[in-house]
């Protein structure tokens, strides 16, 4: 097992675009000749675009982006810049009469960090599409992860400032890397050593607190939880896979959610994960699927470990 870099995936092209001032921004993943893709949506209230068509069941077999974008069900606006980019590169679905590019996407809540009328828009994600050009991708306060907040269980005096993460892995010939905007109610754990790194600030932001801990004291009373909160991540790899299987990967993906943050998959969180695959390698799809939940939670490591201090708010880089 090796690390890699993102970009080592061929065919694959990542941007960023984002308003710091305004507190969002949006990230794409673009696949020009086309990605088998699934999902897996264990959100109660997700803000997501073109997931029905990733059942099995359906007819489109290839999609051509996932775009992760700030702006709760407003950044969806996004994916119509990513659509203009796409036609604009003959890259889509043939009908006949034209082509139509197939773009998935999701959106978290950010509207409660910059300016809430701020939200990705079809000039932003067209703007992210451009910058893929250029083959540098950052991580923390950038795209889709700028507005992006963690540790909200007492409401929004307590969180900290979250971010975008990236990690991928290689084995033999088989990669697999993830994407993953971190926006949730709780903590994110060191994968490594088990302690929390990022989440529920105390009562002086001094330290941070055990947002598990809270909740378990709190069990009697009908906490007013704050429901802004949703991690959306896109699995990238070279294996070969059905949509089947690819909806699958995504399903299993949320285990890298589970060893990352705690708790997850609460009730006040929007959770969404993606698989792009551009079916290169044969594989045993389960060893994917392992190693999938392997990446993303690294990824969500980096994507605190890589958040600087902004909007007032506390990274995990100042308790180092």
């Amino acid at each position: 097992m090796k690390e890699i870099k993102i970009t080592d995936i061929k065919g694959i092209k990542i941007g960023h675009a984002q308003n710091f001032e305004g507190g969002t921004g949006c990230t794409v993943i673009l696949c020009e000749k086309g990605a088998c893709a699934g999902v897996d949506v264990r959100g109660g209230g997700p803000a997501t675009r073109e997931t029905d068509l990733l059942n099995p069941v359906n007819m489109v077999e290839k999609i051509h982006a996932v775009l992760l974008s700030g702006g709760s069900a407003y950044g969806l606006d996004a994916c119509s810049g990513v659509m203009e980019y796409l036609e604009e590169h003959k890259a889509g679905f043939d009908v006949g009469v034209g082509i139509v590019p197939i773009v998935c996407g999701a959106s978290l809540f950010d509207l409660v960090v910059g300016d809430p009328k701020c939200r990705p828009d079809k000039k932003m994600g067209y703007d992210a599409c451009i910058n893929s050009e250029k083959g540098k991708i950052e991580e923390g306060n950038v795209g889709a992860g700028t507005g992006a907040t963690i540790g909200k269980f007492l409401g929004t005096s307590n969180m900290m400032k979250s971010g975008i993460g990236i990690y991928a892995l290689k084995i033999g010939e088989l990669q697999v890397a993830a994407v993953v905007s971190v926006n949730a109610l709780g903590d994110v754990i060191d994968v490594d050593t088990g302690k929390r790194i990022a989440g529920l600030l105390n009562k002086d932001h001094t330290k941070i607190s055990n947002t598990e801990e809270t909740m378990y004291e709190k069990y009697s009373n009908n906490v007013n939880v704050f429901n802004g909160n949703t991690t959306i991540g896109c699995i990238i790899t070279n294996a070969k896979l059905t949509k089947s299987q690819a909806n699958k990967i995504a399903s299993i993906t949320h285990n890298g959610y589970a060893r990352a943050i705690r708790p997850v998959h609460t009730m006040a969180d929007g959770d969404t994960i993606f698989v792009m695959s551009t079916g290169e390698v044969d594989v045993f799809p389960d060893a994917v699927g392992a190693l999938s939940s392997e990446v993303m939670a690294r990824a969500i490591n980096r994507a605190v470990i890589k958040a600087k201090s902004a909007y007032g708010l506390k990274s995990a880089s100042d308790f180092k």
